[in-house]
């Protein structure tokens, strides 16, 4: 399973660690990523997703999953994560359009 949040798309990135002598030697700094499941309104059901802790944060502060992959590109989805988007959106115009 790769080391990517499915609604960011934060990966792994690469340094030095650095020595009080100055010697180098690479590293990997890996995201933090969360197993969680988070509830859909629209949809009425839960969605199991790798995320990272800072796109959970930012989740909650845009008010949920839903208005999250609303606005969310689709470049930084996983494919977990766009098929959620697209049910989501065909349950919202199908709702719209028996209003």
């Amino acid at each position: 399973m790769a080391r990517r949040c499915e609604l960011t798309g934060k990966a792994v990135l690469t340094g030095n660690n650095v020595s009080h002598a100055n010697n180098r030697s690479r590293r990997r700094f890996l995201p933090n990523l969360c197993d969680v499941s988070l509830m859909s309104d629209t949809l009425g059901k839960t969605v199991r997703l790798r995320v990272s802790a800072s796109a959970l944060r930012t989740v909650e502060h845009r008010g949920g999953l839903d208005a999250f992959l609303a606005k969310a590109a689709d470049a930084t989805l996983s494919q977990r994560a766009l098929t959620v988007k697209r049910e989501i959106a065909k349950k919202r115009a199908s709702a719209e359009a028996a209003a």
